[in-house]
């Protein structure tokens, strides 16, 4: 049955037995012979001993609601007939499968029963040849052996006579039996086509002389039993010609093998018959194929396909499965109380794979799964390139911010004597210029693949120019206040803190504090490059090393920041004639604004895109910087001139107070 059902894949199957030995113990076995496979039982049903029709509507109603279009059944006609007629008046179509009680029962293959039982598939005992049984059976006389009692009780019912004259006249009408009676005329004394049981009678009987021939041909001193004895067959004992039975080995002259397994036990082997129609509109079970326990393993079960009938469209066997098969890329999950059969197929996660749908694997670290899920395929390499259209945008932004840097720088060099330049202290203008510049170019060290030597300098530099730029516009702004302050008879001496050598020192001590945070960074726990291997692609990406000093790098710029803020803040509301405190607050406003919102967009963002983010800030405040601060002088400068004297400077203050 196993066989069977494994070749056509039908895993979802009803099982129905008889009330008795043969039905129950056939249900416990086939329960967990069954489960070896993958496959499941739909439904179990008992039939009923007393042909109970209520219980036989309920069984028939399972059959119909059920999804499993194979049933086996394990039953006598006896209590299978009254299912069977249900069945037949309510013409329910499914493939069955009978036991060898049944499926070759001439009960059912009746014109009747064709269009419900058409293709029924069933295990018949094997079916063999005697070879000169026909010939022996057909030589039989009575007067060929007279004391047989046997053959003349055979000849008297075969032909309904009798040989004593007296009892023919009161038994059989005054028919006498002469012994010349012709067998020929019994087909069903002379077919000897259809040998099931008596094949078995058969085999066994020349198995039991196979070992009796071991045994007398036992030499003394080299018997199978103690001391090498041998077995007597004048008292032979049960036990010694069960010895000989176990190693009973030999091939029927049909072509059937004969032994015994380690238990006692016949290697099996049935017929497997399909039952198609025949003329009259009778069924026959005809012969597809046979299960062999004695050939190797994978040529157990033989079956021709070709022959095979079915009773469905197409005239194609049935699919019979609670869930099909998940495709490769999926995994099996169980349905909550329905068994394993039943399941759904969930995708594997990204990065998992299967290919037999029983569990996903993890791709190794270096492989990703394809969008089937089916295989591994080398993840794809990631960083920001100058190749790529993001990278090529930035790095365009960064030059274009370096060069407008430069520009800037040789204008106010080219008008470093006119009042604009002078008014707006140009050595402090030029350091912040540089800066700058030194900004926007270390932003080409974040694209690019990650080396030891970009990772190091890429926050260095950046720490230490952004540091540089914005104490020179701390100092800036100092000055301013302490210009202001000059100005007033109380404020007299301000100016003598402010001096050139104390603004250039100021910046110095400010930036080096930058250099030794930078320097111990990079000598405790030095950023390097990390291959990130925890998505679906290597992401090739700087390791900060230490968060603390990243942290503290980011933190001294912002307190830098914080403060130009402030201060210029305060000083907003100066005189006209120091008004750059109004330019730097505004590009100090954008500073932290950019840099604030630069945390959490870094944080979040994945890959590349990480590197581009702080790119994007990097540049974002640099262009707010150069432009609060140095486009109005630049208007001033280049397209009104006029406005560029002292006087005009001067000018302006009592009209705007």
């Amino acid at each position: 049955m196993m066989q069977i059902l494994k070749h056509f894949g039908w895993t979802w199957v009803g099982l129905i037995v008889s009330n008795d030995d043969y039905g129950l113990n056939a249900a416990q076995s086939f329960h967990q012979d069954i489960s070896v496979f993958g496959g499941c039982v739909a439904f179990y049903e008992i039939l009923p001993k007393d042909n109970d029709m209520k219980e036989i509507r309920r069984i028939i109603n399972v059959i119909q609601t059920s999804t499993s279009r194979v049933i086996v059944v394990y039953s006598n006609e006896a209590y299978l007939l009254p299912l069977m007629d249900e069945v037949l008046r309510l013409n329910v179509t499914r493939q069955w499968i009978a036991s060898e009680a049944w499926s070759l029962s001439p009960v059912f293959l009746t014109p009747s029963m064709l269009p419900v039982l058409r293709g029924t598939l069933g295990i018949a005992v094997r079916r063999g040849e005697i070879v000169g049984l026909q010939e022996f059976l057909l030589s039989l006389r009575p007067d060929s052996d007279p004391g047989n009692v046997m053959v003349i009780k055979f000849w008297e019912d075969m032909f309904q006579c009798r040989f004593n004259p007296v009892k023919a006249q009161t038994e059989m009408n005054g028919r006498v039996c002469s012994g010349n009676e012709d067998l020929t005329t019994s087909l069903e004394y002379s077919d000897v086509s259809e040998l099931r049981g008596s094949y078995n009678v058969y085999k066994a009987v020349y198995a039991l002389a196979y070992a009796l021939h071991d045994l007398l041909h036992c030499v003394p001193g080299k018997g199978p039993f103690s001391g090498g004895s041998c077995a007597s067959l004048h008292n032979l004992q049960p036990w010694q010609l069960l010895h000989y039975l176990h190693g009973v080995n030999f091939t029927t002259a049909y072509g059937d093998q004969v032994s015994f397994d380690e238990n006692g036990d016949a290697l099996a082997i049935y017929d497997i018959v399909s039952w198609t129609g025949v003329s009259g509109g009778a069924m026959k079970g005809r012969e597809v194929g046979v299960v062999d326990e004695s050939q190797p393993a994978g040529k157990v079960l033989r079956l021709d396909d070709e022959k095979i009938v079915w009773n469905f469209e197409n005239n194609r066997p049935p699919h019979s499965v609670c869930s099909e098969p998940c495709p490769p890329g999926t995994r099996k999950a169980t349905k909550k109380g329905l068994p394993v059969c039943c399941f759904d197929c969930i995708p594997c996660a990204d990065g998992e794979i299967s290919t037999d749908a029983s569990e996903c694997l993890k791709c190794p670290e270096d492989l990703w799964s394809n969008p089937q899920k089916d295989r591994c395929v080398p993840k794809e390499v990631e960083f920001l390139s100058y190749e790529d259209a993001l990278g090529i945008s930035l790095s365009t932004a960064s030059l274009f911010g370096a060069c407008a840097c430069a520009g800037v720088l040789a204008v106010f060099a080219h008008h470093r004597q006119t009042p604009v330049v002078r008014a707006n202290n140009s050595e402090l203008s030029f350091l912040i210029l540089m800066s700058l510049k030194l900004c926007f170019l270390c932003a080409l060290l974040f694209i690019g693949q990650p080396r030891l030597w970009t990772c190091q300098l890429r926050h260095a530099v950046f720490g230490i120019s952004f540091v540089l730029c914005v104490s020179s516009i701390l100092v800036k702004t100092m000055v301013v206040v302490a210009v202001f302050k000059a100005s007033r008879p109380e404020g007299q001496g301000a100016m003598k803190w402010f001096g050139a050598p104390q603004q250039r020192g100021t910046v110095l001590i400010l930036t080096a504090f930058q250099v030794v945070i930078c320097a111990v960074w990079l000598s405790t726990a030095s950023p390097a490059p990390h291959k990130n291997t925890q998505s679906s692609k290597i992401v090739f990406e700087c390791a900060v090393g230490s968060m603390a000093g990243f942290a503290t790098l980011l933190g001294y710029i912002g307190l830098l920041a914080a403060v130009s803020f402030l201060l210029a803040f305060l000083a907003r509301n100066l005189p006209d004639t120091f008004n750059e405190a109004k330019f730097i607050t505004f590009s100090m406003l954008i500073f932290c604004a950019v840099w604030i919102a630069f945390i959490p967009a870094y944080v979040s963002s994945p890959g590349k895109y990480a590197d581009a983010v702080e790119i994007f800030a990097i540049l974002a405040s640099s262009f707010g910087l150069l432009i609060s601060i140095f486009a109005p002088k630049c208007y001033i400068i280049l397209l009104h001139p006029e406005r560029n004297t002292k006087k005009a400077l001067m000018g302006r203050t009592p009209a705007k107070n």
